[in-house]
């Protein structure tokens, strides 16, 4: 008993069509080649729109850290090498003693002992600054789309993109803009073009520029158009 040849192989040069895997089988009132799945181009929907603003990122603050930490382990290891000798039956550093005596006679109301103060309390509050605020001060938190994953814009790229919408708008010659957490200042030269018609183009494309930028807050907007001053 033979075994079933295998299909014919179609001549070399010709195209042949192939089958699709996961086309589905157009059911009844459906039209043919129409599926239900979602297009994988189509934007997921966005999770989060409207829930609240996004905080700002923290910064790891490493190298405060690292200076702290160093600082700390330099003065511990000091005093642990001191007691150590001491308890070997060495004789204390010398600069302890000289500091524990100087602490003792010295008076409260001393200049080096306020100045010594007033730089302790300074590293203190710099200390507690850093460790209550978050920083990061020029990434601006954008709005979560995605559960899970948190997206932030820098401030230079902002302004660089407010700047390049608002050259686009006739008459305007050149364009400055800053922007902070709440509000971005844009500064235009205007030329062959009346100040309020440029003005008002802009206030319109830059509104809708901000939008576009996806920010968790959207800053205002101050628009400031001038005529560039007479040369000579």
């Amino acid at each position: 008993m033979s075994e079933p040849r295998d299909r014919e192989e179609p001549p070399e040069g010709t195209t042949q069509r192939l089958p699709v895997l996961d086309e589905q089988e157009p059911r009844d009132g459906d039209e043919p080649g129409r599926s239900d799945a979602p297009d994988a181009h189509e934007p997921a929907a966005e999770a989060g729109e409207g829930g609240g603003h996004e905080g700002r990122f923290w910064s790891a603050r490493r190298v405060p850290a690292a200076i702290v930490a160093l600082l700390l382990l330099g003065l511990a290891g000091l005093f642990l090498y001191d007691i150590v000798s001491v308890r070997a039956g060495r004789p204390g550093m010398h600069w302890r003693k000289e500091l524990a005596r100087q602490l003792a006679e010295k008076p409260l109301d001393d200049t080096w002992v306020l100045v010594g103060a007033g730089v302790a309390a300074v590293l203190g509050l710099w200390l507690l600054l850093l460790a209550a605020t978050p920083g990061l001060r020029a990434l601006l938190p954008m709005r979560r789309r995605h559960p899970g994953v948190r997206a932030g814009l820098h401030r230079d790229a902002a302004a660089t993109a407010l700047r390049d919408r608002a050259m686009e708008v006739a008459g305007v010659q050149s364009a400055r803009v800053r922007v902070r957490r709440r509000r971005a200042d844009v500064r235009a030269m205007a030329h062959f073009r009346e100040v309020d018609d440029v003005r008002t183009d802009l206030d319109a494309v830059l509104a809708d520029a901000v939008k576009g930028l996806g920010l968790s807050r959207t800053p205002s907007l101050s628009v400031r158009v001038r005529r560039p001053g007479r040369k000579g």
